[in-house]
């Protein structure tokens, strides 16, 4: 898995404070997106157990308020994201949010992506389509895309959206 940034700090992904990662890599290709160079899997550089560390290390500041995953398209990278976020996951409680242009239901068909979306809590999903573009939507470009509560979905057996009110 190749990564394009890592941010210590970001307030413009997820509420609050949040560290965040890009991960390269996306066969998407949606028109206009806004990391166009991260849709190259060859982008940037090798994640290794020291970036894994960083964000874990990150994560121990009681400035941050959770970690934010994405791209280039995440799941796309899914078996070597999946040992990245277990291991995140392992030493941190804060929230996971993590953004892809599948949608919730192709997603689930795939093990490690369900398995993926099961350690996090947010997703952010639906590709960007450029004619739905929305400045105003908090942590999102298109109306099309949605940020689900992946606890309660998991719980519920259906898609709960986030209530954006709380946020």
């Amino acid at each position: 898995m190749n990564y394009a940034q890592i941010r210590q700090y970001d307030v413009a992904n997820g509420p609050g404070i949040r560290c965040t990662f890009f991960v390269t890599g996306c066969s998407l290709k949606c028109k206009n997106c806004f990391n166009q160079e991260y849709q190259d899997p060859a982008f940037g550089q090798k994640w290794t157990e020291e970036n894994t560390s960083q964000i874990i290390d990150y994560l121990k500041s009681d400035l941050l308020d959770g970690l934010t995953i994405l791209g280039g398209e995440p799941f796309e990278s899914a078996p070597d994201l999946l040992e990245v976020i277990r291991e995140i996951r392992k030493a941190s409680d804060k929230s996971i949010w993590i953004f892809s242009g599948y949608t919730f239901d192709k997603l689930i068909e795939d093990e490690t992506r369900r398995e993926i979306l099961k350690l996090c809590d947010v997703l952010v999903d639906g590709r960007f389509v450029d004619k739905l573009k929305n400045l105003k939507l908090k942590f999102r470009g298109s109306s099309n895309q949605r940020l689900i509560d992946l606890k309660k979905t998991f719980e519920r057996g259906e898609v709960v959206l986030v209530d954006e009110d709380s946020l």
